[in-house]
């Protein structure tokens, strides 16, 4: 007999440690990056060579390289092995930390923070995912990876300045450091070693598909939206700061504004994501969210020089912003083929970085020629231009992947197993690779009956 694949089961133990460890490691690496966001301005303005500018720079730089590098290396990791690869970019991780650490210029520390975002590990750990999940509980795996995503940069958002206020920006660097060698510990003796390395077409990029992905419309302008979310983030953070300390808020107080903020902000978006899922309310959700950003901007610009102007329109940013950072990959897996869902999310997360990078520079720059009601003016203008650009965007299938395995199923078989799912109600699509032994489908889970189409894999899977 031949083992059924059971869509209805949990994850294995194995799986588990696999998600939450590889989840550790992205948490810990993220972590490291956004805990100097809410510091770095406050304290690089005693560096030597600093200039706004310059600032706006290190905040950023770190997209501007990992934009650049996790492309290749998650291709790398297909070659030479994923746990290689993540400990190699992790080790990257650590050198830049220990050179901002040890830099007295803004030019040393710009040098560390883009040797630091060198380390693009995003790829391969996403691949390792795959490698260590079963098909059926892959897309939950990532789920919980993302979570981690957003629970570490919350965190360090709030810690970061309770940090430094210690230790010091130098001080944060070591410890940043000293995250990375524990993530390397993580990946070598807590993650399992995968039985086989194999193309996972919804967890990584295929280089056949990347033109493909790039010419629909409908996930370029996600990418663009991706893009302007994080330009708009960072290019805040070069302001934010100086402005709560000129409020009259101790540096190492500002957690105190950024703790509440945090927790109020994902309060509030709570029962505007159950509109948009369950309800099916994507569309206008997602364009109130814009707005909120567009209005938050403009708040910024005309109260900035108090501490209640900037915690009102602070926790409207980030009411519009986490919603965004959670509907937004929502939206990408929607919309992108099944078998190119990888894809997708690789391109998709170039562009996030990318806009970190560029939104930190101009950020600087915007604030050092014109003040910073300029660089929330600014902001607001380009939150407009995404907002115009997505009244035309299509109404979103709301599909879920679900991924099935070929491997207990004949090639002779597959076709008749593939018109058969095909007659389930809420299965919408099926795209077939015999070369991994997997079929993606697109299906509606309010109406999908997975009984039903257990019923049909134990049938067809059955010797």
């Amino acid at each position: 007999m031949t083992e059924i694949q059971d869509i209805t089961s949990p994850m294995t133990p194995a799986e588990r440690r696999a998600t939450w460890s590889l989840a550790s490691i992205y948490a810990l690496r993220m972590l490291g990056l956004f805990l100097i966001m809410p510091v770095m301005s406050l304290f690089a303005e005693q560096m030597e060579g600093s200039t706004p500018s310059l600032i706006g720079l290190a905040i950023g730089i770190y997209g501007m390289s990992q934009a650049v590098l996790q492309i290749p290396f998650g291709l790398v990791s297909d070659r030479v092995g994923r746990k290689k690869i993540i400990v190699f970019g992790l080790l990257l991780f650590c050198l830049g930390s220990v050179i901002a650490a040890f830099s007295t210029s803004i030019y040393g520390v710009i040098v560390g923070r883009a040797v630091q975002g060198s380390g693009a590990i995003a790829g391969p750990t996403m691949a390792l995912l795959a490698d260590l999940t079963q098909e059926v509980h892959r897309t939950k795996a990532m789920a919980l990876i993302g979570a981690s995503i957003g629970i570490s940069f919350g965190v360090a958002i709030a810690a970061g300045p309770v940090i430094a206020g210690f230790v010091g920006i130098h001080g944060l660097f070591w410890l940043i450091a000293v995250l990375s060698l524990l993530a390397i510990l993580v990946i070598i003796f807590l993650v399992p070693q995968p039985q086989q390395l194999k193309k996972h077409r919804d967890a990584e990029l295929v280089s056949s598909s990347f033109f493909q992905v790039l010419k629909e419309p409908e996930l370029l302008r996600l990418n663009y939206g991706i893009f302007v979310l994080h330009a708009i983030l960072t290019a805040s953070f070069v302001v934010l700061p100086l402005l709560m300390r000129d409020a009259g808020l101790l540096p190492s107080d500002h957690w105190k504004v950024y703790l509440p903020v945090f927790v109020a902000s994902f309060a509030v978006i709570i029962p505007f994501v159950i509109l948009a899922e369950k309800k099916r309310k994507m569309k206008p959700v997602f364009l109130f969210a814009i707005l909120i950003l567009v209005l938050a901007d403009l708040g910024l610009m005309q109260f900035n020089t108090t501490l209640f102007g900037i915690v009102g329109f602070l926790t409207l940013f980030f009411s519009g912003f986490n919603l965004l950072e959670a509907t937004l990959p929502s939206l990408i897996s929607k919309t992108a083929p099944g078998d190119m869902r990888g894809t997708a999310m690789g391109i998709y997360s170039t562009c996030q970085f990318l806009g970190a990078g560029i939104g930190g520079s101009l950020g600087g720059w915007c604030y050092g020629q014109y003040g910073a009601p300029a660089v929330f003016l600014l902001c607001a203008l380009v939150a407009l231009s995404w907002l115009l650009l997505s009244f035309s965007m299509k109404p979103p299938r709301y599909w879920a992947n679900l991924l099935i395995s070929l491997q207990s199923v004949t090639e002779q078989r597959a076709d008749e197993f593939t018109l058969e799912m095909l007659k389930l109600k809420g299965v919408e699509d099926i795209t077939l690779h015999y070369d991994e032994g997997v079929a993606y489908l697109k299906v509606d889970n309010q109406q999908l009956d997975r009984q039903e189409l257990q019923l049909l894999i134990t049938k067809y899977t059955q010797v």
